[in-house]
């Protein structure tokens, strides 16, 4: 007795005419609002957005700090030459 592979694929998921490919392309193209990512999916990107945000924030600090308009702002180094 054989048992079915087990998938994650949402195609296998969903019953429409023939199960080819190329229908379930066009079913999800037609109806966007009945495919949804799955639960592990989202919290999965979730957590890396997460750890990205964390590492570019602790990239930022740990850079050294450029004045790139020293003159505009509102402190002026130069002094004042009345």
């Amino acid at each position: 007795m054989t048992r079915k592979k087990k998938t994650r694929s949402l195609a296998d998921k969903v019953t429409i005419r023939t199960g080819r490919r190329k229908d379930y392309k066009k079913w999800r193209h037609d109806n966007p609002d009945q495919v949804t990512s799955s639960r592990r999916f989202v919290a999965k990107k979730q957590q890396q957005r997460k750890l990205q945000a964390v590492r570019k924030l602790a990239r930022q600090q740990e850079g050294q700090h450029i004045a790139i308009h020293p003159d505009k702002e509102g402190d002026k180094p130069s002094g004042d030459h009345s």
